[in-house]
């Protein structure tokens, strides 16, 4: 693991050959994804091995987000300026690739850091991620995530958490 290093996503990256097992979300690295960096609506962040910088192994994207503060647990409110709206990161999509199992925490663990390096320049009080499946789910929960009061398929991890990972 001590090869693999992350990189917004480029040219060279062969993004054909990336499966993750998910038809959507194989597409949206395939078709998309250059599009949304072009468009400035995501930003994509692929996970290589130094040995072979071209083949991706796993990705993730983020984005800029606001929740509604009323939707999010009293206890996480309280900690919370009385605004309607929370600024937070969206991480739209993190798959790896099916040949690199196990990696899928090196994903989130990168992502979140990049998120609290950033929130220093943005303001992100959470990171939110919506979940797409039972398994999604139970990854997310694993990892300290909560679940927002009114939607149980959204699920939010406050900044205060990811500083208290150091």
């Amino acid at each position: 693991m001590s090869d693999l290093f992350s990189e917004p996503l480029a040219p060279h990256h062969d993004r054909a050959l990336f499966q993750c097992g998910v038809p959507e979300i194989d597409s949206y690295l395939q078709t998309q994804a250059n599009q949304d960096v072009r468009r400035k609506v995501a930003a994509v962040y692929v996970l290589v091995d130094r040995s072979a910088p071209a083949a991706i192994v796993g990705y993730y994207t983020l984005s800029s987000f606001a929740v509604e503060t009323s939707d999010l647990p009293e206890e996480a409110q309280k900690k919370l300026p009385r605004y309607p709206l929370t600024p937070a990161t969206l991480v739209g999509r993190l798959a790896r690739d099916l040949r690199f199992p196990g990696i899928g925490e090196h994903l989130l663990v990168d992502a979140l850091k990049r998120v609290l390096l950033h929130a220093g320049q943005v303001a992100s009080a959470a990171v939110v991620v919506d979940v797409k499946n039972v398994a999604a789910r139970k990854f997310y929960l694993k990892h300290g995530f909560l679940a927002f009061r009114r939607n149980s398929e959204r699920l939010f991890l406050p900044i205060r958490a990811i500083q208290a990972l150091g």
